[in-house]
């Protein structure tokens, strides 16, 4: 009661009634007694009169008591302060029937109050630890804990934690923390947290250390990639090669296991040896010449050299006097009529050459063929241009000949001239894709007749011819002149659009496209760069491009600026790579430029040659896609089963030639092909089988699962990898499997990608791939390579390059077509429009809708009322 009076009454104020229960301004607190040291208890109060101590329920003597008298200065009333001294032997007195207390009781004129117990205690810490840390070896990234739990003691001891004697911070390292149960935590072990670990238990009374732990972090060995293959050891016959690779990825350390395996393998190889060549026999000799020789020739084929043999030594022509110098040379006659001859005829073909030139020139003076082109194309829109033959007596002023050695004439001249100014795009106020009108158009084209022999034959003629894959399969190839065209490599997602005016007119170019297999060509990669793309050439190179073609070639890449940067690599005539383009980088060349889509990229070049796409990760966020196949046989007439799951690069053409492949081992695919994203983090791909019913089938497979090395695949030089599941039938008659396979990358947290395939319903190519014979033809020569009729493109390129009103200009189309973001390259060149149409030519051939285009168009030209400015007169 007196507790509760002293908690209620305020401070008295100056002049007031001294009357007030005591108000403690100093009450006992808990202490410990350490060792045999004494401890002092005081209190204060006022306004007291009297103020004693009683300790566990007894007074305590009053000359024990140490009094002392004040007045408190702001109140003026008494202050009284009491002291007393507890030593140990008062507190073992009572020891263990309970705790020793005290507590302070005042007096004053108006009662008494009581202050708050304190306890006084023996501190005391025991020697032993209730729980030591332990000596272990753990593997690295593995998580350790230490526990310890301190000996008993008043007050309870305080616990830290040493490392080699240096005291462990968890606020200064993050992988690093302490329970609430003392024990110490690393999270994820390193080669630096090897060391020995002492727990420090401490309060009042003293400090205790448990026994050091010995922890010793140690990193298994894995093996590096394996070496290139040797050279052979003979240079002649059999012999043997040899790789090698070494346990130092990573070297193990404090104790880790040495790497399982073979470090080194041979192979048996044969060496074809070289052959010198031979001197064939003379031929007889010939006739005796005008000038009294005759000769005899000889060839170095018996045998030819061969295998890096050597070429014969010698003449392979032998020319001598016939008559001893005696020979009578022939009459002079003979030889002058026919030079006289000769050059008759060569003035007969230059007038008659001449004379064709000039009817040329009046033609192009005099306007369009009234079979070309007349005024319904202004109402045609985008309709498909028709293809039929010229009419015999009025030839096509736009016809390719494939032999063609003079200037190819075309229309210049406005379709309708207008006589206020240049023209805008002319169109009716309906719909851009209303029906054509009453009038004819014609745009007459022939492909070229040339066959993939003779094209091959005249190809190997020239001296880059031998770094080109041999045969047609992947090659693609036509002649073509100013109105431009297209080469497409069927089933691979590889083209070659040359636009209108890319060739200077009056020449004929023969072009090709080629796709390279990664053991044709030689591509350097450095640190983490890797192929995103097919290795890819057209050419002839040097041949001179007025305007840039577009190649268009698919990746594997999923890009971001943040996780990667890509290049794009050429090939010099020199045979180094060289980077020309670094995406996203403003460009230090006008001759290159690459527009990166989802899973495609269109090069603009004005060069043609051999180029490639090559990314280099900047995180291990960075990922390319992989394409998940699995084949197996589609007939089994033995007891063992295989299944092939490849994992490619997730391009048409690697998944083309993996089809071929199998065709031709007889295999079907197993389910549909799935997509797993590969990241850069140094971990490899693990395959493994599970799920089969044990009673029907087992597996060979001695391991648990099958690893592909991660620089094999993520390199990209080796474009499609493979593992075979071999299982055994345990009866003939089982003819169904059903089977889990599961395909991951190894990751810190073991998660894992899983493809589930069921054998028993398998899918057939034709499920899902497109046949041969229903791909575009691989050459398409003039209008028929694009979805624009040309004399449209011409008339909007013509309408949309000049600046106009309100923006209505080639800036606005190509924002519409979500193109804005290269608008500096457009700006870059002489007519930005043609780039936008050949860009959309170039993504959307065969399938472009045309209809799309032609809103957009419109939506442009509805910026200007110009555009829309078009009567019956004017046409």
């Amino acid at each position: 009661t007196g507790a509760q009076q002293s908690a209620t009454v305020a401070n008295p104020a100056s002049g007031a009634s001294p009357d007030l229960l005591p108000h403690f301004q100093l009450e006992p607190e808990d202490v410990y007694i350490v060792k045999n040291k004494a401890v002092s208890l005081a209190c204060r109060a006022t306004p007291a009169t009297q103020i004693y101590f009683k300790c566990n329920g007894e007074w305590v003597h009053q000359g024990d008591h140490v009094t002392q008298h004040s007045t408190d200065r702001s109140t003026g009333l008494p202050v009284m302060e009491v002291r007393i001294e507890v030593t140990r032997q008062q507190v073992e007195k009572i020891f263990g029937l309970e705790e020793y207390w005290c507590q302070c009781v005042a007096w004053s004129s108006s009662g008494t109050t009581k202050s708050q117990k304190a306890f006084v205690r023996i501190a005391y810490l025991r020697k032993n630890f209730e729980q030591e840390p332990t000596a272990r070896e753990v593997s690295i990234e593995q998580g350790i804990v230490l526990p310890c739990r301190p000996p008993e003691g008043i007050p309870p001891a305080e616990v830290e934690w040493l490392r080699n004697e240096e005291l462990v911070d968890p606020a200064l390292d993050a992988n690093v923390y302490v329970t609430p149960e003392h024990s110490l935590v690393l999270r994820q072990a390193r080669l630096a947290d090897t060391a020995n670990y002492t727990c420090v238990a401490k309060n009042i009374v003293a400090r205790r250390r448990s026994s050091s732990a010995a922890i010793i972090v140690y990193v298994n060995g894995g093996w590096s990639t394996w070496t290139q293959w040797s050279g052979c050891s003979t240079s002649c016959g059999r012999g043997w090669q040899k790789r090698s690779r070494t346990c130092t990825n990573p070297t193990p350390l404090n104790g880790g296991a040495f790497c399982e395996g073979q470090n080194v393998q041979k192979t048996a190889c044969t060496t074809l040896c070289p052959v010198d060549g031979a001197w064939s026999e003379w031929s007889k000799w010939s006739e005796c010449g005008v000038e009294c020789t005759h000769w005899r020739s000889r060839e170095c084929s018996e045998p030819a050299p061969r295998n890096g043999g050597r070429d014969c030594h010698g003449p392979e022509l032998d020319t001598r006097n016939c008559t001893s110098e005696l020979c009578t040379h022939a009459a002079p006659g003979t030889e002058d009529v026919a030079l006289y001859v000769g050059l008759v005829a060569v003035a007969v073909c230059l007038v008659l050459l001449l004379l064709v030139g000039v009817l040329v020139y009046c033609r192009k003076k005099g306007g369009l063929d009234a079979d070309v082109a007349d005024s319904s194309i202004l109402t045609a829109g985008f309709q498909p241009v028709s293809i039929k033959p010229s009419k015999a007596d009025n030839p096509s002023l736009l016809t390719i000949q494939p032999d063609l050695s003079t200037t190819t004439m075309t229309y210049q001249g406005s379709l309708c001239p207008r006589q206020d100014g240049p023209a805008k795009l002319q169109l009716p106020n309906g719909h851009l894709l209303s029906p054509l009108g009453a009038g004819r158009h014609t745009l007459h084209h022939s492909s070229p007749a040339a066959e993939g022999a003779d094209f091959v034959a005249r190809l190997s003629t020239q001296s880059y011819f031998r770094s080109l894959p041999r045969g047609t399969n992947n090659m693609a190839y036509g002649t073509f002149n100013f109105l431009g065209g297209r080469l497409m490599i069927p089933n691979t997602g590889i083209s070659l659009l040359i636009p209108p005016d890319a060739i200077p007119r009056g020449k004929i170019y023969e072009v090709y496209l080629t796709l390279h297999k990664q053991e044709e060509v030689r591509l350097p990669l450095a640190g983490c760069q890797t192929l995103l793309s097919p290795i890819v050439s057209c050419g002839p190179p040097g041949v001179l491009l007025t305007r840039p073609a577009i190649l268009a070639m698919g990746h594997c890449v999923e890009a971001s600026a943040e996780n990667w940067s890509i290049r794009l690599k050429k090939q010099s005539c020199e045979g180094t790579w060289e980077d020309v383009l670094q995406l996203g980088a403003e460009p230090c060349t006008e001759l290159y430029y690459c527009q990166l889509e989802a899973q495609a990229c269109y090069v603009f070049t004005e060069q043609l040659g051999r180029f490639a796409l090559v990314g280099e990760s900047l995180s291990m966020a960075a990922s390319k896609r992989l394409k998940l196949v699995l084949f197996a046989p589609s007939a089994c007439p033995s007891l063992e089963y295989n299944i092939r799951v490849y994992c490619l690069s997730d391009t048409q053409d690697v998944l083309k030639e993996v089809i071929q492949l199998e065709k031709q081992l007889g295999g079907q695919l197993i389910g549909a092909p799935r997509v797993l994203h590969f990241k850069d983090s140094y971990h490899n791909l693990r395959l493994s089988i599970h799920d089969m019913p044990s009673s029907l089938w087992k597996s060979k497979l001695l391991a648990s699962y099958q690893e592909i090395p991660f620089y094999h695949i993520w390199s990209g030089l080796q474009p499609f990898l493979h593992c075979t599941f071999t299982l055994e039938r345990l009866s003939t008659s089982t003819c169904e499997l059903a089977c889990k396979i599961w395909v991951w990358q190894v990751e810190g947290d073991g998660q894992s990608f899983t493809v589930n395939f069921n054998i028993a319903k398998d899918t057939r190519f034709s499920d899902w791939l497109v046949p041969d014979n229903e791909v575009a033809t691989p050459a398409l020569v003039g209008p028929s390579a694009f979805k624009i009729p040309f004399l449209i493109r011409q008339k909007i390129i013509s309408s949309l390059d000049p600046p106009g009103t309100r923006g209505a200009d080639w800036r606005t189309l190509a924002q519409k077509l979500n193109l804005d973001s290269h608008l500096s390259f457009f700006a870059s060149k002489p007519s930005p429009t043609a780039m936008i149409l050949n860009l959309w030519e170039a993504r959307h051939f065969p399938n472009g809708n045309l209809s799309q285009l032609a809103a957009a168009v419109a939506e442009v030209g509805k910026q200007d009322g110009a555009l829309f400015a078009v009567s019956e007169a004017e046409c």
